[in-house]
């Protein structure tokens, strides 16, 4: 009979079974594998051997006598659920050397994805010490009748079960009952993620193009995109667009295949379209960060050896960017509108043909080893870094999200991160074209008035942004705007706690903090519902090991080294490159951070961003969390950055920098001491500047930020300057330590009618 299924299985479901024989193992040993639909138990139960048994709800068997009929049989092993003595009778019989299948999550997923795993595991893997079988069933959550979540549903879906290797439970040794319990289920969890996250990188599409593509072919219908010119792209369009570019850009772009184009456009319907056809034509986009002004354009251009670029007269034009210095270095720019223009019937009638025949974009020499994308980085510390990523750099990222979140195919996700932020890219765009649900592509993610609107408008469930733009969000939105919201992730910045509390107390919403960098793709950490600790930056996402370095002068914590799939392939910058080479495949992220026993990662800042006062290490960026929204009586306008100099007398001094000109050095000095930080964390300056300088992705801009304060306060040390002088000099103020002030109002006053 298990024969005649097995073939049956064959026939209507290709069904295949890898690493069987690992089910040879003798007892005791639990076999848990995830649960996605009714089925599950036969695409089991067509590997096991007969003495396996499958751990099923007594309850659930007296529904009807269908279920009674296959849940009550000498293959189950049925127990009662309310019952506290179930797990007890699980374990006795695993005890004298039974073989169970549990599913563990106790119900059919609703998500597609994993859900929780009950404790009740780990009491068995702590009383029995049984050993343990991971599977994963791969593709079944698509079976149309037998499944409960709405995910995309086929008759004949191509069916698998992944058998992990044999598993030994961790030693809890001395530690209590309950929390060794809670220890050994999460253990057991991140082992399941584990392997499906190994399966999908071994089994899935290999590059990027084709797995939008793959998607794109079972969805050609359905929306794929819209942006903020209420323009919806389904997949069909994006398919086609992509071929039709693809073919332009096989006759326009210069250079063999693999060679650098230049991308200079917003979030609009245009851009993905434009990235897709690079890849399907050959070459590999680098995405230009139009926030950092012409001459930082310049200097990424020249790093990645550009010849074209791609852009948008009506972006140029309404972005105010000067195209005319890149003209000067004899760089060419296509202008998409020039190519609409130019393209005939015959060559979109001829790209419909080509991609209904192909049922999608194809490019046969395109290898997931190839690089897909040039990025840079933000330069807030030093000259921006070309980085190059891979189409499995990409691709491991964007499961590595899939993994740890359940994210279903109706959710709505709103993305005003611009494409050259590598959140923005990746978890923005790519990983909602990959995994098949809807993205709004918002221009601009400064319009603070108009983001909260269009989120309530489109009934968007999934939120990405950072700290400054949350912020901003909050101060204008309405308490319902964000009603729909399920996941509100924020990066490329520290959370602060006041905007956490904001966004919790007035919108009922959590903000779930992730780190990454754009040389990891850039996820490398995420808090989700399922793990969450408040005030870290979440746990690891798979695949990714991570090592810590002491650090001479800091106690907590260490500099943090990471290395996986995610991690870039190389820098365009010879000398960075070959400190990154050097480190064998580990990436310096540059941050000091520590790890707790649960693996919830916290950052302790930037190490560039210590300052060394009386020979302590003294953390800018945890100077400036104090500081953050401190000030509430100035509004929620107010903020405040912190930078240093040089000290003759302590080595270096902190330098409170505000755009708010009424705020005062002893209020500062207050709010940090209020925090529980020590005096040498005060700022013994205070400067007043009109605005802050920030980047793109919403992030203080320090360096220009030290350079405003530097030039100012060079600019002071010199001659009054003239009228017309001081009309160009920023309005900056600064305000002496109250040592010095009180020095000043001790001296003697000159006497009345003496000069």
């Amino acid at each position: 009979m298990k024969t005649l299924l097995r073939a049956l299985l064959r026939v209507l479901f290709r069904f295949r079974a890898y690493n069987e024989s690992v089910l040879r193992t003798p007892g005791p040993v639990l076999l848990v594998p995830n649960h996605v639909s009714l089925l599950d138990w036969l695409l089991l139960g067509v590997c096991l051997e007969k003495d396996w048994k499958f751990v099923v709800s007594s309850l659930v068997a007296e529904t009807n006598w269908l279920f009674r009929l296959v849940m009550k049989n000498r293959r189950t092993f049925p127990i009662d659920t309310l019952s506290p003595y179930a797990a007890r009778h699980m374990a006795e019989y695993l005890q004298q050397g039974g073989r169970l299948v549990l599913f563990a999550e106790g119900r059919l997923t609703h998500t597609g994805c994993f859900m929780k795993l009950f404790e009740g595991t780990g009491f068995l893997l702590h009383k029995t010490r049984a050993k343990i079988i991971p599977a994963y069933i791969r593709n079944a959550v698509r079976l149309r009748i037998f499944t409960r979540h709405a995910n995309l549903k086929q008759w004949r879906p191509s069916i698998s079960v992944h058998f992990g290797a044999v598993l030994e439970s961790p030693d809890t040794g001395h530690t209590p009952a309950g929390q060794a319990r809670l220890f050994l289920t999460n253990w057991l969890r991140d082992r399941m993620v584990q392997q499906q996250f190994d399966v999908e990188m071994e089994l899935g599409p290999q590059t990027v193009l084709e797995a939008i593509t793959r998607n794109a072919r079972e969805r050609m219908n359905q929306t794929a995109y819209e942006d903020a010119a209420r323009k919806e792209v389904p997949y069909r369009r994006l398919v086609l667009g992509a071929e039709v570019l693809a073919g332009e850009w096989r006759r326009r772009l210069t250079g063999a295949e693999g060679n650098r184009v230049g991308v200079l456009l917003p979030n609009v319907g245009a851009t993905p379209v434009v990235i897709i056809s690079l890849w399907a034509a050959g070459h590999v986009p680098a995405l230009l960060n139009y926030s950092a002004g012409t001459t930082s354009m310049l200097a990424c251009s020249r790093l990645a050896g550009l010849r074209q670029i791609i852009s948008s007269r009506a972006f140029v034009e309404r972005g105010r960017l000067e195209v005319q210095p890149f003209l000067d270095a004899g760089l060419e720019i296509l202008w998409l509108e020039d190519i609409r223009a130019g393209l005939s019937t015959g060559q979109k009638l001829a790209a419909w043909a080509i991609t209904l025949l192909r049922a999608g974009l194809q490019n046969p020499r395109l290898r997931p080893e190839d690089s897909a994308v040039i990025l840079f980085t933000s330069g807030s510390e030093g000259t921006p870094k070309g980085v190059e990523l891979t189409h499995t750099n990409l691709l491991a990222n964007i499961r590595q999200m899939l993994a740890v979140t359940d994210f279903e195919d109706n959710e709505r996700l709103f993305n005003a991160l611009p494409m050259f932020h590598s959140f923005g890219l990746t978890v923005g765009t790519l990983l909602p074209l990959v995994r098949g649900i809807f993205v709004f592509l918002y221009l601009s993610p400064l319009h603070y008035r108009v983001v909260p609107t269009v989120v309530y408008d489109r009934d968007c469930t999934v939120l990405i942004g950072t700290n400054t733009f949350l912020n901003g969000y909050a101060r204008r939105a309405h308490p319902y705007d964000f009603r729909r919201i399920r996941y509100l992730f924020a990066g490329a910045e520290k959370v602060q706690e006041n905007t956490a509390t904001t966004w919790a107390r007035h919108f009922g919403v959590r903000v779930l903090e992730g780190y990454g960098v754009t040389e990891c793709s850039p996820v490398l950490s995420v808090n989700t519902p399922m793990s969450v600790r408040h005030g870290t930056a979440g746990r690891f996402v798979p695949s990714v090991e991570w090592r810590i370095e002491p650090v001479d002068g800091i106690a907590e914590g260490g500099r943090l080294f990471v290395r996986g799939p995610n991690v870039m392939k190389r820098y365009l910058n010879p000398e960075a490159d070959a400190q990154f080479q050097a480190l064998g495949g580990w990436y310096d992220t540059g941050d000091l951070a520590c790890v707790d026993a649960d693996g919830f990662l916290t950052l302790l800042g930037r190490l560039k961003r210590f300052a060394k006062i009386s020979g302590e290490m003294v953390s800018l960026t945890a100077v400036e969390d104090a500081l953050a929204g401190a000030f509430p009586q100035y509004g929620s306008r107010c903020e405040v950055a912190v930078i240093s100099r040089p000290d003759a007398d302590k080595g270096e001094l902190l330098i409170a920098v505000s755009n708010e000109p009424r705020l005062e050095l002893k209020e500062v000095r207050e709010a940090v001491q209020a925090r529980g930080l020590s005096n040498l964390c005060a700022p013994r300056q205070i400067v007043s500047v009109p605005e802050i300088p920030k980047l793109g992705s919403g992030k203080v801009n320090h360096r220009a930020l030290a350079e405003q304060i530097a030039q100012t306060s060079a600019a002071q040390s010199v001659p009054a300057p003239s009228a017309a002088q001081a009309r160009r000099t920023p309005a900056v103020s600064t305000t002496p330590s109250p040592a010095r002030r009180s020095r000043a109002s001790h001296r003697p006053r000159p006497k009345r009618g003496s000069s």
